[in-house]
This record gives C-alpha cells, sequence and structure tokens, in this order.
C-alpha cells in the first residue's frame, strides 16, 4: 500500500505540474482548453462548469461552451490537456473539417504554440530548480572531509574486490576525489555502468585498483561498499527503562568496542548484542571528548533498547548558500544532472548499460518514492525533482506523442507554411502511442524482473 500510495502522490504531482504548464500557457494564448486530465483513458470523475461533478464519461454531444473539464482517468501513467484545435492524445479530430476558430491552437500564430507545447517542460524545470534552490538554501551541502577507507570486514564484497583499510582514494576513472561524496557520486554515479579504475595511496605507495561494474551494487541501498574512515556505530534514541538507559548509555554516545572488540558498524554491535541474550557486555564508548567504560545486558531478545547507526567522527563541513545564490547553485545541480542524464543515455544506446538497468518504471519509481519518503521529507522532494527534471528531458525529444515530437510538427508546418493533413498527424500519433506502450510494457517487465 506504501508503494501504491507514494507512486500515486508522487505521479500525480508531476502530471499535475506539467499539465499546468500546457493548461496556462494556453490560457494565457488565448487558446480554449477544453480537458484537464490526469491519467488517460475512460473518465472516472470530474468538474465542470456547465454539469458540475459528475461520475463517467460525459455525453458525446456535451459542449463546454469553453469551459474546461477537470477530470480523472482510469490509467494512471500520465495526463493531458485537451486544447481545441490541436491533434494530441485525447485523438479528437471533430475539428478538422471546420473553419479554424480565434480560440483554437491551429489559428494562433508560431510564438504562441511553441509556448503551449514547452510551457509543460518549463513548469518541470521550474519544479526541479524550486527544490534544488530549497535544498541548497535550506539544507546547504555536507561534505564529509576525507576520501580513506576506514573498516574493511573480512569476507565482505569490498574486501573480495581487494580494498585495504587505511588506503585513501585519489581518484575513480581518472576524475580526482576531494571527499567522501565525490567518491560515492564516482562510484554509484558518474560512471554508471562502466567498469572502475581506483588510484589508492597507503604508506605513499599508489596502485590501481580494477573493480569490474558488474560486481558492484547498483546503489547504495542495496549494499554498503565502503566505509570512510572515522565512522562507528552511534548510539540514537535511548528507551525508556531499557538495558540501554539502565547502563546508562546516551544518544550521542560513539561505541568504539564491544567486550574488546573493535566496533564499526552498527551490523557488528547488533549481532554481538544478539548472540549475547542476558550477558553482561563491556562497552568502550566516547561522549563527547571522553572515554567510558558501561556494562549492559542484552535482554533476551537480544536487544538493548536503543537505536543504532553509522556516526561519523571525523571533520565534517557544510557549505551553506544566500537566498539568490542558491538560485545559480540550483541551476548548477540542473545542468549537473541533465548532462549525467544524457551521459546515461548514451551509454544505453552504445551498449555499455542494460537499458532494464537504466531506465525504472511505475514499479521502481514507487518503490524510489516510498523509499525516500520513509528517510525523510526532503529526500522525497529531492527525488521528485529529479523525476520531473528527467521527466522535463524526455518529453522534449523528438518522438511522436511526446511534447518535443509536437514541436517538430508544428515546425515543419512552419516551414511549409501550410498544415500537415489531419490524417498524417493522426497516423504520427497512434504509431508513436503505440510505441510508448510497447516501451512502457518492456519496462514494467524490467522491473518485475528486478523485484
Amino acid at each position: 500500500m506504501d508503494y501504491i500510495i507514494y507512486f500515486a502522490i508522487t505521479i500525480g504531482i508531476l502530471v499535475f505540474v506539467h499539465e499546468f504548464g500546457h493548461f496556462a500557457a494556453a490560457k494565457l494564448s488565448g487558446m480554449r482548453a477544453d480537458v484537464f486530465a490526469i491519467g488517460f483513458g475512460k473518465r472516472l470523475f470530474g468538474y465542470n462548469k456547465i454539469s458540475g461533478f459528475t461520475f463517467g464519461d460525459l455525453p458525446k454531444d456535451f459542449d463546454g461552451q469553453g469551459n474546461t473539464d477537470y477530470r480523472i482517468c482510469l490509467l494512471p501513467l500520465g495526463g493531458y490537456v485537451k486544447v481545441a484545435g490541436m491533434v494530441d492524445e485525447s485523438f479528437d479530430t471533430e475539428f478538422a473539417d471546420k473553419e479554424p476558430q480565434p480560440w483554437e491552437f491551429r489559428a494562433k500564430p508560431l510564438p504562441h504554440k511553441i509556448f503551449v507545447i514547452v510551457a509543460g517542460v518549463l513548469m518541470n524545470l521550474l519544479l526541479a530548480w524550486l527544490v534544488f534552490w530549497g535544498a541548497n538554501y535550506f539544507q546547504g551541502k555536507q561534505v564529509t572531509k576525507t576520501t580513506t577507507i576506514g573498516y574493511v570486514e573480512a569476507g565482505s564484497l569490498a574486501d573480495s574486490l581487494g580494498f585495504l583499510p587505511g588506503e585513501k582514494i585519489l581518484a575513480i576513472n581518472n576524475r580526482e576525489a576531494a571527499n567522501w561524496e565525490e567518491v560515492r557520486a564516482g562510484i554509484f554515479i558518474n560512471s554508471f555502468g562502466e567498469d572502475l579504475i581506483f588510484r589508492l595511496e597507503k604508506d605513499g605507495q599508489e596502485r590501481l585498483l580494477n573493480v569490474p561494474r558488474n560486481r558492484l551494487p547498483l546503489d547504495e541501498s542495496e549494499s554498503l561498499l565502503l566505509i570512510p574512515s572515522g565512522v562507528y556505530a552511534g548510539v540514537g534514541e535511548v528507551i525508556t527503562d531499557s538495558p540501554a538507559e539502565k547502563a546508562g548509555l546516551q544518544a550521542g554516545d560513539i561505541i568504539i568496542s564491544v567486550d574488546d572488540n573493535p566496533i564499526f558498524t552498527r551490523e557488528e554491535a547488533v549481532n554481538i548484542f544478539t548472540a549475547n541474550p542476558e550477558t553482561p557486555l563491556q562497552l568502550t564508548i566516547l561522549r563527547t571528548d571522553d572515554t567510558l567504560t558501561l556494562s549492559v545486558a542484552p535482554g533476551s531478545d537480544g536487544r538493548i533498547g536503543a537505536y543504532i547507526g553509522p556516526a561519523f567522527t571525523g571533520e565534517i563541513e557544510f557549505k551553506t548558500y544566500g537566498f539568490f545564490e542558491s538560485f545559480y547553485y540550483g541551476w548548477k545541480d540542473i545542468e549537473r544532472m541533465t548532462a549525467l542524464t544524457f551521459s546515461m543515455l548514451g551509454k544505453v544506446f552504445t551498449g555499455k548499460v542494460e537499458f532494464g538497468k537504466a531506465f525504472g518504471g511505475p514499479i521502481r519509481i514507487a518503490q524510489f518514492a516510498a523509499k525516500s519518503a520513509d528517510s525523510g521529507i526532503a529526500n522525497f522532494l529531492y527525488f521528485l525533482a529529479l523525476l520531473s527534471l528527467t521527466l522535463a528531458i524526455i518529453n522534449i525529444m523528438p518522438f511522436p506523442v511526446l511534447d518535443g515530437g509536437h514541436l517538430i510538427i508544428i515546425l515543419v508546418e512552419a516551414a511549409l507554411k501550410r498544415e500537415i493533413p489531419v490524417k498524417v498527424k493522426i497516423a504520427i500519433q497512434n504509431t508513436g502511442f503505440v510505441l510508448l506502450l510497447l516501451l512502457m510494457v518492456f519496462i514494467v517487465y524490467n522491473d518485475i524482473l528486478n523485484l
């Protein structure tokens, strides 16, 4: 249910923003917008000024008299605005045999047509820009000032790949790394689909380490690959009357060792506690600048009653930006993500990255939406911004049915100085729609395989 709810919220916001762009541009250009639909296919319910709120389809001879019917349709995989006098996703051609009317799309000059076509993409860009601006202004950016590998567990993925504790990561695929955020980006974003070459240094000696892409997880949510130096198991919330509280543990404590066994990860601490129910264990903890020794006995269920998670004890810098400066860096985020998107598309077309791994459909969107929402509203909004930017990039591509396809048609008509026959436009739309449905079926199939 979480997946369904967050998918509906995510798609609803993105479609509304995109279609509102077309709708507002049409109204500003003096065009009638007969339908504003979220979803495709059968009308489930909607509202207009003529018939009010109704369920089901409107009568075939319904005349909105220039008023918009706002509706929710059966297939929640997009949406559309029916602009009078335009061949679009509604496939309405009743106007074809009539003289162009002043309020119709086809009767307007080229600049107005282009404005209406690109307005949806511009709104998606604006949504992404505002979210990136907010992230820079309200949160800033965290910089973890280390590139040194900390703990490498014996038998772990990092160990099998050949990483050593204490090694400093200098560069990944010839791109230098100055902090841990750049290390993560180099592994999971900048070089997606490619094998990796790490340039490492320890004790003054440099070496190169080749890592095949197929050995790596798709993202850090699947598997933890590398742990930066300075990360330990930290104590979060402590439950009242729990063994942890009785032992004197406090939120913010760092667990250095348990019974003289060094602890670096949450999993190590939890495994020891689980394996020793009702057994007193000696904890060495770091509290601010003091090192303390406490004794805690996990309950019969092997729990101590405290949340344990990763805690970084090294140097962290928070970069903050001013109100107007955040707009600049928000746009730089858009430029960076756009470049990465086109880089990814290039890797797909050249065969470096499998199509199914690069693109996600409704199931994957639902998974990421739910996961990002569970980790906080800020993460959900950031995911929404990335999706909005991706939607803008894909929509402007010159493919039938998409906004880019419509833009090509009106530019061709402007060059020919006459309108392309409606039957040809409908054929183009039908072809594009079928290809798009087949693509969606393939993407959903890949989503199911990757569950």
